[in-house]
């Protein structure tokens, strides 16, 4: 497999480059976005073969391909590697700086002649093209897997969560937020407060896919332990995107700003009350305009306008787009396409999750890879940073385990506290858009991805070892 790997790799890499000489200019961005979903889909099938989620399959390939390709001098992946930095200077060039002055700013000084040299050189036109064409099919990507999350995420469950569910999920988001933000404050004086908010909401998150399967595996998923957790969990997706929200409003502004926090609050609320309550209305509104269409048609198209058109107007309000893709996903079910269902005519009724899906399948892996080339390893060479991602790491597990203790007994709270533990997707998501917006550099990126990686590893094995101990008691 490793010498297949390699010669894949060495054959493939240089095509974008070849393709900028056929003269069709989306030739490179059709090879450049293929080729990251094909290495994604390799290590998806690799994360399976060895047991593992296939987020982790993904996000470690990406790694892989940032570190090994920087290192033979790759210029599509050396530019990659700095993500949204290159947007920026591209920005400030076409506001009239020079590109020397842009890059100077945007980028440490050894990496600014290196990133200039590349899209100054005669394929640098192309590489860009490749760059913000992954960029933006990630986004995508990452709008989906919120959009899905959402549809898994009825207001009935929001409503009939139990008192424990709710206890564990405050413990769970606010034990870790405290811990991180002090491990934070201890180990980089030198950041600011932004860094310090930002480091604490990435250690909010809880990505609950992981647990469901693992608890599926073992036949627990049935059990009280099951139950607390996922209900637990739909609220931590709740308020880890409030968390984000308001983190994101205070970076934006430039402080802490109680009257300012107050609006961002009231604005997330305004929001997600007026989607809830305009929104169904709008969809019966545009369902009725497609009532001609074939029922596949109309669920793909309504799905696919509602979910952009309330992520635009969440960033509209100053909210992550993201926040618009998770309401739409909980507004939106399939019951208002009943009228398809009752007209029959032998049409087989696909649900909006199966048509989704397939979108979310292809464009998240880009997101994942895209993450983990951005993870640079040689940061790791620096003690400061392996301090803070063992810091970040302790303060991870035991913010989680904590919140089993919101359960009553006799419930399992070890294994309410595991399960609650590892952060998988959503913990990337709020790295990315810190980094995005210049809170957090490539040391804590890279530890914050550690920290994913870890938390999403050992809670299969750590829960499968505290259900098979309890049994035994």
């Amino acid at each position: 497999m490793s010498r297949s790997l390699v010669i894949v790799v060495a054959l493939w890499f240089p095509l974008p480059a070849w393709a900028a000489g056929t003269g069709d200019p989306i030739a490179p961005v059709i090879l450049g976005v293929t080729l990251i979903i094909a290495f994604a889909l390799l290590g998806r099938y690799l994360a399976r073969r060895l047991g593992q989620p296939s987020v982790m399959g993904e996000l470690i390939m990406g790694i892989l391909l940032g570190n090994l390709l920087y290192f033979f001098g790759v210029d599509f992946i050396t530019v990659l590697r700095e993500g949204t930095a290159v947007f920026d200077i591209v920005e400030r060039a076409l506001a009239g700086q020079s590109w020397e002055a842009a890059a100077a700013e945007v980028l440490p000084a050894d990496k600014a002649g290196e990133i200039l040299a590349i899209l100054q050189g005669p394929g640098g036109a192309d590489i860009l093209h490749v760059v913000q064409a992954v960029d933006l099919f990630s986004r995508y990507g990452v709008i989906f897997m919120l959009f899905l999350v959402g549809l898994e995420t009825s207001l009935q469950e929001l409503r009939r969560v139990g008192s424990d569910s709710v206890r564990v999920a405050l413990i769970g988001v606010a034990a870790p937020f405290v811990l991180g933000f002090a491990t934070a404050l201890v180990l980089l004086p030198e950041k600011s407060l932004d860094t310090d908010l930002f480091i604490a909401a990435a250690l909010c998150a809880t990505s609950v896919g992981i647990t469901a399967r693992v608890l599926r595996d073992l036949n627990q998923h049935r059990s009280p332990e099951a139950h607390v957790i996922l209900g637990a969990a739909v609220m931590d997706d709740v308020l880890g995107l409030v968390i984000l929200t308001i983190v994101s409003g205070i970076v934006v502004t430039g402080g802490l700003d109680l009257g300012h926090i107050s609006e961002t609050v009231l604005k997330a609320a305004l929001f997600l009350a007026g989607a809830l309550w305009l929104g169904p209305a709008f969809l019966r509104a545009v369902i009725h305009l497609m009532r001609r269409m074939a029922l596949v048609e109309a669920k793909l198209f309504v799905s696919f306008l509602f979910v952009m058109l309330l992520a635009w107007l969440a960033n509209l309000a100053g909210l992550a787009t993201i926040v618009g893709a998770f309401a739409a996903g909980v507004i939106l079910h399939d019951g208002y396409f009943q009228a398809w269902h009752e007209r029959g005519g032998g049409q087989r009724p696909f649900s909006i999750q199966e048509l989704v899906a397939p979108l979310e399948a292809v464009l998240a892996p880009v997101f994942f890879v895209l993450m983990g080339i951005q993870v640079k390893v040689e940061t790791f060479l620096d003690l400061q940073v392996v301090l803070l991602a063992l810091g970040l790491l302790l303060a991870a597990v035991v913010g989680k385990l904590a919140s089993g203790w919101g359960a009553a007994a006799p419930a399992n709270r070890w294994a309410i506290g595991l399960g609650m533990m590892p952060r998988g997707e959503v913990g990337l998501i709020f790295a990315s858009i810190g980094k995005g917006l210049g809170v957090i550099d490539d040391a804590l990126f890279a530890s914050v991805v550690l920290l994913v990686i870890i938390t999403t590893l050992i809670t299969p094995p750590a829960l499968k070892r505290c259900y098979a101990s309890s049994s035994r008691v």
